[in-house]
């Protein structure tokens, strides 16, 4: 067999339905391969290979299951170093297949190899940003390198691995089988051991103000059914990342949703006055811990903490736990709620833990609510978030980019299904959300997909229309326009005494107090072939989301969001050494 046989072979054995990649005279040799096989893989093009990436990570955070990316030598692979932080960043697989210089040429500085301190020294570029890479240098080495390219990608906690090729391998031909397929997500599952639970149902027993807080690895477990059953028969709440958005009811009264500077206000006051947390699958990142000041989102030591990951490297990196377990997120929950009931552990310990908590959130809402049903022009954030959540179905799966209005969905978005609300969370990649709801529509083709990208980010990476206009793929941008850096510019404003450059946006560089400049977004996707509406009145708004996704085609809304309308502040967060800021809503507490 060719190498590219083979290696087209593979993806098919292991059921890989696509592959987001662009052609390169560095992979062309791979191209024929999958032309021979197009009935069974789809080679999905996209006009950047950065885009292809972010496509394949948001189809594993949809479906989970890791598809491929391809691309050429130089250029076209470095292209992928941002794709590839954002998914190894957020726990998040795919197999990115490089390809590089030829091995005869090696080290001989051919077009567009890297060869300062090693020959075709491509996957060192990469090492950061792989859980691991593979480079084989003889169509022999294929079959294991492929086997355990994928065995790596999805065994523990799952990670993008990179497969370097060099250009003859596609074209040279060994004695080789196709390899045996290799583990599928959720097949090995580690437990806790029986002194764990113990130590932990020793813990509840004692409490009476126990939190959970949850992440991605309940998201990447599937544990939502099993960590719900468990608070509610514990009556305990739960506070979420927001890749762990969507795991438990969000309209529940015990769902108290995110944490930190940007969370909401009741996640904080449960964070702060708890006595235990139980944290599962989710780290404690400067945004989740109010940058890991005492009192503002959380109070470790004095709080004990269990602390459940599937990676041990995670488990004490911030906050020592009282118990460390490394464990499956999913396992973890049920073993608990066997434990729980063994133990009879009563509810009703916590009743009056719950009635604070219900306090907390109907303060919270008594602050916010007014704000969602505010009519101006341009239109208030919150306006925006609210619409959102009325008109777009439940089976909707939200893309969101970095940004500003990132914040807002944050701290108000409540996701009815898990794995429907995708987030560059750890690397906050500008791009993600824009190019990644085109993966998520692939993985789900039959549910809306809608991306709410900022201004700033959309204008990175507008090509994207043209892939969704080529490949007949119904996604919908809300471009949210407030024609500046935004995220950037508060900060500007907080902290540098209101002084402001580089951040917003105007013609013929302006500067502050000129006129605010963008493209006109929707004039843009009409050119492209999508459909394209600019609303720029709070009343148009919903009218504008129900009629693009009741169109099913490409659609760009271009909605001019109030930039001088701030999230509130719940917690704190610092870039040291500038000063951190007091919430605006609550205060700390330490215990």
């Amino acid at each position: 067999m060719k190498g590219s046989e083979l290696i087209a072979d593979y993806l098919v054995e292991q059921k890989v339905p696509y592959m987001f990649g662009i052609c390169g005279h560095g992979n062309v040799g791979m191209l024929d391969a999958l032309h021979a096989r197009r009935d069974k893989i789809q080679l999905i093009s996209p006009r950047h290979e950065q885009c292809a990436g972010h496509m394949a990570d948001a189809y594993f955070r949809v479906k989970h299951r890791p598809v491929a990316t391809l691309t050429s030598t130089g250029p076209g692979s470095a292209n992928m170093v941002m794709s590839l932080a954002t998914a190894l960043s957020d726990s998040s697989a795919f197999l990115a297949i490089t390809s590089n210089v030829p091995t005869s040429q090696m080290n001989r500085a051919p077009f567009q190899e890297l060869y300062a301190h090693n020959q075709a020294d491509f996957p060192n570029v990469l090492r950061p940003v792989v859980k691991r890479s593979f480079q084989p240098s003889r169509v022999d080495m294929l079959p294991l390198a492929l086997r355990q390219s994928f065995d790596t990608m999805v065994t523990g906690r799952p990670g993008p691995v990179n497969l370097d090729i060099p250009y003859n391998l596609y074209q040279e031909e060994a004695d080789v089988e196709v390899p045996p397929k290799a583990h599928t997500l959720g097949l090995h599952r580690p437990a806790a051991s029986n002194a764990d639970i113990a130590a932990v149902v020793a813990l509840l027993k004692d409490a009476h103000k126990p939190v959970f807080f949850i992440g991605h690895g309940a998201t990447l477990s599937e544990a939502g059914p099993a960590l719900t059953a468990l608070s509610q028969r514990l009556g305990v709440p739960i506070i979420t990342s927001p890749n762990g958005m969507g795991c438990v009811p969000a309209d529940d009264e015990m769902t108290l949703g995110f944490i930190g500077r940007n969370g909401a206000y009741p996640a904080n006051q449960a964070g702060r006055h708890a006595d235990v947390i139980l944290t599962v699958g989710t780290r404690f990142d400067d945004r989740s811990s109010s940058s890991w000041h005492a009192g503002y989102s959380w109070n470790f030591p004095k709080t004990k903490l269990v602390h459940v990951d599937i990676d041990p490297q995670e488990l004490g990196r911030n906050y020592p736990p009282t118990v460390g377990i490394v464990a499956d997120c999913k396992v973890f929950c049920e073993q608990m709620l066997s434990a729980v009931n063994e133990a009879q552990i009563d509810s009703g310990r916590f009743a009056s833990w719950r009635e604070q908590v219900i306090a907390w959130q109907k303060e919270w809402e008594d602050f916010i609510r007014p704000n969602f049903s505010t009519i101006s022009t341009p239109i208030r954030p919150e306006y925006v978030v609210g619409q959102l959540q009325k008109v777009l179905p439940d089976d909707v799966i939200l893309s969101l980019d970095s940004g500003v209005h990132h914040n807002w969905f944050m701290q108000f978005w409540k996701p009815q299904r898990a794995q429907s609300m995708l987030n560059s969370w750890g690397y906050s990649s500008m791009g993600f959300g824009v190019c990644g709801v085109l993966g998520a529509q692939l993985a789900a083709p039959d549910r809306p997909c809608v991306a709410v990208v900022g201004d700033g980010g959309f204008t990175m990476t507008p090509y994207v229309v043209c892939t969704a206009v080529e490949y007949n793929l119904p996604c919908v941008w809300i471009v949210w326009n407030n024609f500046a850096w935004s995220a950037i510019r508060d900060i500007q404003y907080g902290m540098f005494g209101g002084r402001e450059l580089g951040t917003a946006f105007y013609k013929g560089a302006q500067g502050p107090g000129g006129e605010r400049y963008n493209p006109d977004f929707a004039a843009w996707a009409r050119a492209a072939g999508a459909d394209g509406v600019t609303v720029t009145r709070s009343e148009d708004l919903a009218a504008a989301v129900q009629q693009a996704v009741r169109n099913r085609r490409p659609c760009v809304i271009d909605v001019h969001v109030d930039a001088e309308v701030r999230p509130p502040s719940t917690g704190t967060w610092q870039l040291p050494p500038t000063p951190f800021k007091e919430p605006l809503f609550g205060k700390p507490y330490i215990a």
